[in-house]
């Protein structure tokens, strides 16, 4: 085809909207019925099996799209510059990238104004075209582009290592993105890409890098399908256009590629860059509205940090709402929603460190007023991240583990780990190759039992988790009292019931508090005054810890939460042992309590006493802050497999926020009625007609919380149709009952862990269902029959 003809059959083919028409065009061309006008995708006939193991879901195969377009733009700034990207005068970071390219502190979008955002999105668009089930998506970046003879070696390669050695660019797997294809159009996976080198980049420079390259001021053309199994073939197998083996290409100053006012589509001229087409792409029903609404949303979340930001833009058929909006990563939406959807106390969320085999991460907990983290997140309730871009996952079901105990806020935090500073092979280890999801390893392990220990010690937490538990029992407390006496009949009646309590007959009740006096609301300084330990550890007194354990050290200063991670000025904390810096700790700062928390050194022996020094400093201090303390290892204590020795609790020191727990002897049974089934108090629930049982864990030291649906549909139907108990007997046998199976249940999965744990063979990723949802379904399931069983077994004597 000369020149003209190829433009026309390019423009065509961008303006086409389903898999029909683009074969049309294909097939009025001569190519589609011509195999031996396609390349194999990768030069790889079993190309398939790599592509189709990639991502298990559309939008995060469609970040990878956008991740590569963003990595483009950074190239084209590095190479303008003439700077070699693998040299060591390229940005070391992605963050230094945006600092030395777009003037981005920090590598944090919040940064920049709002118009500097928008104008640095018109550097990659995501544009929404065809009809609204399964539309098509256009991404366009002006980045670096590539010529027609390097397009087979770079977008359309597979394992190659093309970026492996650029420290400044996310794509590191040498995939292509290509993860997109099968979700792509549904018969034969069509994708249109469209490229040229970018103007601005010097020929000298590309020839000193990349060699000669005769078509770098020319336009590449391609289609990528899939095509099914040959005889003789186990496996499809991607194909792109590329007569005679060459991509199609053509002379021109510029196409009409970028979105002109809506509605007009591809009218603005590009000049160079990259135009990828996803036709008919397979988004899911969720994400098929408006792309400035649920899409967004799922992008940002996807994205958290993203480098730079993206224009989206919505040209199909959709009226009332803005079509543009620019996507600039879920941190920014936090930042800049925050007065109406995050709780007062976390509006600057709470931050710190931790360590994991070595390895440093940081995390920020946000967390949200009630039903309205749904606009952020829906099932997630850990996002792990690499630059920016979620690499995995992990259910906010992580909140109503025992070791945990946030079963009030679960649908409310969220957590953000930036994964970015560990090592490459630690990368690999904790994250599968698709990036969308985490590896079962020992590190995953070791980094949820952090999290665990952060959590369940984190006083912010603690206290808004007391009061949305006081809130949801608020005038239940006086209807559980004669379930209470009862039960504790029974218990001490049998003792067989009574060892199915996990803490004996005593379990902690947090609504008996006794004050152990007062403190002010916290203020936090810019710069502490003071940095001090909480209690003394001497060489006399030391802190006890067992031996293969972790222990916690806490310290009282006056300083702002954020003071370690915030961007500006933010304080250092150095740790040593013996005259060499310690890394290998977790520190978590909230109002006004610092809690460090770290591991013997390697090599430590039962009966060594250890000596530390801590120093805290900032560019406002003359001296830095110093503490001392002695740690005496102990041996293992397998009577509770306790890090430490039994807390004390707390004392007057601690104010208001810290205080006494008395105990009591059951668990809280709360009634429910079907005027509380779709109440707001009890957020996380979902009662219906069958509902029976639920169980919410309140934490390790606290125990659980019982709710029992007294207005179940076969609990009344009994009530109704029996004419010798009173209704006050039925439902008191029906809530002891439901109890005690509850009670059963959990006894069984608390001993079924510890074994596991004895065992080290616990699986993470098994999708079974937690034990609360379990007692939820197998009570439900038993409801019909509690009450025939109980009154026909209890008729039973030995003639019958």
């Amino acid at each position: 085809m000369i020149d003209n003809n190829i433009k026309e059959f390019t423009l065509e083919l961008v303006n086409a909207e389903t898999e029909k028409d683009v074969i049309r065009i294909l097939e009025k061309s001569g190519y589609w019925q011509d195999d031996s006008a396609w390349r194999e995708y990768g030069d790889d006939t079993m190309n398939y099996s790599t592509i189709g193991n990639q991502q298990s879901s559309a939008d995060n195969a469609l970040v990878e799209k956008l991740v590569n377009s963003v990595d483009a733009v950074l190239m084209k700034e590095c190479l303008k510059q003439g700077i070699d990207p693998t040299s060591d005068q390229a940005p070391q970071s992605i963050a230094k990238a945006q600092k030395q390219f777009f003037n981005i502190y920090n590598g944090n979008l919040a940064n920049i104004e709002v118009s500097q955002r928008a104008s640095l999105s018109e550097n990659i668009l995501l544009v929404a075209t065809g009809n609204r089930r399964n539309p098509s998506f256009s991404i366009i970046d002006k980045g670096e582009g590539q010529s027609p003879l390097h397009i087979p070696k770079t977008i359309l390669s597979l394992t190659k290592n093309n970026k492996i050695n650029i420290p400044f660019v996310q794509g590191k797997f040498g995939m292509g993105g290509s993860g997109v294809l099968r979700f792509c159009s549904t018969e034969n996976s069509l994708l249109l890409l469209i490229s040229k080198r970018n103007h601005e980049i010097c020929a000298e420079t590309d020839k000193k890098l990349f060699g000669k390259d005769n078509s770098r001021d020319l336009w590449g053309v391609t289609i990528v399908r899939r095509e099914d199994p040959k005889k003789n073939e186990k496996n499809s197998c991607y194909t792109y256009l590329a007569p005679d083996g060459h991509i199609l290409s053509f002379s021109a100053c510029h196409l009409p590629l970028l979105p002109g006012t809506y509605p007009k589509t591809f009218h603005e001229p590009l000049e160079s860059g990259t135009f990828i087409k996803l036709y008919e792409y397979s988004i899911g029903p969720s994400l098929q509205s408006l792309i400035t609404l649920n899409l967004y949303f799922r992008l940002a979340l996807l994205m958290p940090n993203i480098a730079l930001p993206i224009r989206m833009l919505e040209h199909r058929n959709f009226k009332a709402h803005s079509p543009a909006i620019t996507l600039s990563g879920l941190n920014v939406r936090l930042d800049e929603d925050k007065s109406n959807n995050i709780e007062s106390e976390f509006q600057t969320p709470s931050t710190g460190k931790m360590v994991a085999d070595s390895q440093e991460l940081d995390y920020s907990i946000y967390v949200f007023k009630k039903g309205k983290k749904e606009n952020y997140a829906k099932n997630e309730g850990i996002i792990f991240s690499i630059n920016g871009q979620a690499h995995g996952f992990m259910q906010k079901d992580f909140f109503v583990r025992k070791a945990v105990g946030m079963s009030y806020l679960a649908d409310s935090i969220l957590i953000v780990i930036d994964c970015s500073k560990i090592s490459r092979r630690k990368q690999e280890e904790l994250f599968m190759p698709s990036r969308d999801r985490l590896s079962n390893n020992p590190m995953r392990k070791t980094i949820e039992r952090e999290l665990e220990d952060i959590l369940k010690n984190h006083r912010g937490l603690k206290k808004l988790q007391f009061k949305r538990r006081e809130e949801a029992l608020k005038d239940k407390l006086q209807d559980s009292k004669p379930i209470v006496k009862v039960l504790e009949d029974i218990l001490r009646k049998s003792p067989v019931l009574k060892d199915l309590f996990k803490h004996g007959d005593k379990i902690k009740d947090p609504f008996d508090l006794n004050d152990a006096g007062t403190i002010a609301d916290f203020n936090g300084k810019k710069f502490p005054t003071y940095f001090k330990i909480t209690r003394e550890f001497t060489e006399q007194k030391p802190k006890v810890c067992h031996i293969n354990h972790r222990f916690r050290i806490q310290f009282e200063t006056d300083v702002e939460n954020d003071y370690f991670d915030r961007e500006t000025d933010p304080g250092n904390l150095t740790l040593e042992y013996g005259g060499k810096t310690i890394q290998d700790y977790s520190l978590n700062l909230w109002n006004g309590i610092a809690n460090l928390t770290m591991s013997i050194p390697e090599g430590k022996k039962v009966g060594e006493k250890l000596y530390f020094e801590m120093k805290v400093d900032d560019i406002s201090q003359i001296n830095p802050f110093q503490n001392k303390f002695y740690v005496l290892i102990n041996k293992e204590n397998k009577a509770n497999n306790s890090s430490g020795n039994r807390k004390k609790p707390a004392g007057n020191s601690e104010g208001s926020d810290r205080k006494k727990e008395s105990l009591l002897d059951i668990p809280k049974i709360i009634n429910i009625r079907q005027k509380d089934w779709n109440s707001k108090t009890y957020e996380g629930f979902e009662f219906n007609r069958y509902s029976a049982l639920k169980v919410k864990s309140i934490g390790d030291e606290n125990g659980y919380d019982f709710y029992i649906n007294l207005d179940n549909a076969y609990l009344k139907s009994e009530i109704k149709i029996n004419n010798n108990d009173s209704p006050a007997v039925l439902e008191a046998r029906y809530s002891y009952g439901m109890v005690l199976i509850g009670i059963s249940i959990l006894n069984f999965d608390e001993n079924r862990r510890k074994n596991q744990k004895e065992k080290d063979d616990i699986n993470y990723d098994k999708n079974e269902v937690s034990i609360y949802d379990l007692i939820s379904q197998l009570t439900e399931a038993v409801s019909p029959t509690l009450l025939p069983m109980i009154a026909s077994l209890g008729s039973l004597d030995i003639e019958s």
